[in-house]
C-alpha cells in the first residue's frame, strides 16, 4: 500500500527530491514555523502523498503556517514561501541558473553546466537564450503555416463535432517544436509520431522511481525508459551531425552548432529544448482556448483588438507586441491555470525572510500556485479576467512571480508567441464554445495539464456578430 501510495506522488515532488540529493542542505531546522516530520527517513513524505499533489500539500501548509512555513523531505528542512511579500524579500544571487532546467537536467542524469563556474552558465545561457530568438525570428512564417494548417481542420469540422484540445494542441506543439528546433527531416509525419513516442516514454517515466525504486524493480520498464531515452538521445546527435555538415543556420540546433559548446552540451540543450518546450508550449493553448470557451465577452473584445492591429494580414513577430489584449489572454490563462505551479532555488548564501533567518544550501520552493491565486494580491482569483492586468500592480506581480520580463524562462517565451499565433489565427475565423457539464480539472504537476481531454466546439465567425 505504501509502495502504491508513493509511486503516486507527483512528478514535481520527485524533481523537488532530485534538487536536494544533488544540493545536500544544512540537517538544522531553520526555526521557520511549519510541520514536524512524520517519519524519521520520509520527513513529510506521506502528509504530501495524502494530499494528492505537492501543490495541494503547499496551500494547505500556508493555510496553517502562514506566508513563510517549513516542512521536511527525507531529513532535510525545506522552507516554503507562499505570497508576493515574502518573495520580493528573498534574495538569491543565482540569477544564472534556471531551476526548471536544472533539475530537468539532473533527473537525465546530465552533468554539464552545472558546475563549471558563473562564467560559464553565463556564456551557456545566452547561447540558448539567442538560439530560440533567433529559430522564432527565421521560422515564423512555417509556425504561422502549421498554425494555420490546424485551424483550417477546425473549420471544415460540423459544429456539432467535438474538438479534443490536448491531443490536437500536443500534436501542434510536437510539430512546431521539432521542425523548430531540428530542421525539416521533422516534416514527415512518421518522424514526429516516433520522436512522440520516445518523448512521451521519457517525460511520464522521468524520475518516477527515484522516491521508492519503482523503475529499478521493473526490469521491463527500466529497459523501455532507458530504449526511449538512448533512442532520444541518438536522434538528437545525429541531427546535430546533420545540420553542421549542411552548415545551415535556420534552427536551433544550427545557433547552438556556432557556439563553442561541446557535442554532449548541444544534445543535452537540444533535449531540454524539445521535452520542456513541448509540454509547455501544448498546456499554455490548451488552457488559453479552454478559458476563451468559457467566454464570449473575451473572445470578441480579443478579435477587436486582432481586427484593429492586423485587419486581414496575419500575424507577424514584429506585430506581436501590439497585441496587448493578447498578452492580458495569455498571462490570465497563467495565472488561472497555474501553469507552473512550483518553482525552487537553492539558498546559496544564508538570507533572510521577515525576521527568518534562511541557512546557506536550504532549497526554497516558490510556492507559485498558492501566490497566483492569493486573495491578497488578486481580485477574484479563481475567475478568468485579463482585464486585471490592465492594472499595474497585477503586471508587476507577475513578472516578480518569472512569468514576464527577464527573468522568464525561455521555452516559456517561445511558448508564448506560438499561443499568441494560434490564437490570433482561431478567434478572427472561429468563434470557441465550451462542452456543457464539462470541468476541466487540474493535474498540478510540474505543467498543470488537465486531468483528462479536454473538448470544445467551433463555429464560424459571422462579422456581424462579432462587433
Amino acid at each position: 500500500m505504501l509502495d502504491f501510495a508513493i509511486f503516486a506522488v507527483t512528478f514535481v515532488i520527485i524533481l523537488v527530491g532530485a534538487v536536494l540529493y544533488l544540493y545536500p542542505s544544512s540537517r538544522r531546522a531553520s526555526g521557520i514555523p511549519g510541520l514536524n516530520p512524520t517519519d524519521e527517513k520520509d520527513g513529510n513524505l506521506q502528509d504530501i502523498v495524502n494530499r494528492g499533489s505537492l501543490h495541494e500539500f503547499l496551500v494547505s501548509l500556508h493555510q496553517e503556517f502562514g506566508s513563510v512555513a517549513s516542512f521536511w523531505f527525507g531529513g532535510r528542512p525545506v522552507v516554503s514561501l507562499g505570497s508576493v511579500k515574502q518573495l520580493r524579500q528573498h534574495i538569491n544571487p543565482n540569477h544564472t541558473t534556471d531551476s526548471f532546467e536544472t533539475m530537468l537536467k539532473s533527473l537525465l542524469g546530465y552533468k554539464s553546466g552545472m558546475g563549471g563556474g558563473a562564467n560559464e552558465t553565463v556564456i551557456r545561457k545566452k547561447v540558448y537564450e539567442g538560439a530560440i530568438n533567433n529559430t522564432l525570428k527565421n521560422n515564423f512564417p512555417l509556425m504561422l503555416h502549421l498554425v494555420e494548417e490546424l485551424v483550417g481542420k477546425w473549420s471544415s469540422f460540423p459544429e456539432a463535432q467535438h474538438t479534443p484540445l490536448c491531443g490536437h494542441l500536443l500534436g501542434l506543439a510536437l510539430k512546431t517544436v521539432t521542425q523548430l528546433a531540428l530542421g525539416e527531416r521533422f516534416k514527415d509525419d512518421a518522424e514526429v509520431i516516433s520522436f512522440r513516442k520516445n518523448h512521451d516514454v521519457i517525460w511520464s517515466e522521468i524520475g518516477k522511481g527515484y522516491l521508492d525504486g519503482s523503475l529499478e524493480k521493473s526490469p521491463s520498464r527500466k529497459g523501455h525508459y532507458e530504449k526511449a531515452l538512448s533512442e532520444m538521445e541518438s536522434v538528437l546527435l545525429s541531427m546535430a551531425k546533420e545540420r553542421k555538415a549542411q552548415r545551415k543556420q535556420t534552427v536551433f540546433v544550427d545557433a547552438l552548432l556556432q557556439s563553442s559548446l561541446t557535442e554532449r552540451q548541444i544534445m543535452e540543450d537540444c533535449m531540454v529544448f524539445t521535452l520542456a518546450g513541448c509540454v509547455i508550449t501544448a498546456n499554455l493553448c490548451i488552457w488559453a482556448l479552454h478559458f476563451l470557451s468559457t467566454s464570449e465577452d473575451v473572445q470578441d473584445k480579443l478579435y477587436q483588438e486582432l481586427e484593429e492591429v492586423l485587419g486581414s494580414d496575419p500575424v507577424s513577430l514584429d506585430k506581436i507586441p501590439q497585441l496587448r489584449y493578447c498578452q492580458q489572454v495569455l498571462n490570465e490563462t497563467v495565472r488561472t491555470a497555474k501553469l507552473t505551479p512550483v518553482a525552487a532555488r537553492l539558498q546559496e548564501v544564508e538570507g533572510k525572510v521577515d525576521q527568518h533567518v534562511i541557512p546557506k544550501e536550504t532549497l526554497v520552493i516558490y510556492a507559485l500556485g498558492v501566490v497566483l491565486q492569493d486573495a491578497d494580491t488578486w481580485n477574484t482569483p479563481y475567475r478568468f479576467d485579463p482585464d486585471r492586468f490592465e492594472e499595474e500592480s497585477a503586471s508587476k506581480s507577475f513578472c516578480l512571480l518569472g512569468f514576464s520580463g527577464n527573468q522568464t524562462c525561455p521555452e516559456l517565451r517561445f511558448a508564448y508567441t506560438v499561443a499568441t499565433v494560434l490564437l490570433s489565427t482561431v478567434v478572427r475565423q472561429l468563434k470557441l464554445h465550451r462542452l456543457k457539464g464539462q470541468v476541466a480539472d487540474v493535474r498540478s504537476e510540474l505543467v498543470s495539464t488537465p486531468k483528462d481531454e479536454t473538448w470544445i466546439t467551433v463555429s464560424r465567425r459571422s462579422l456581424k456578430n462579432s462587433l
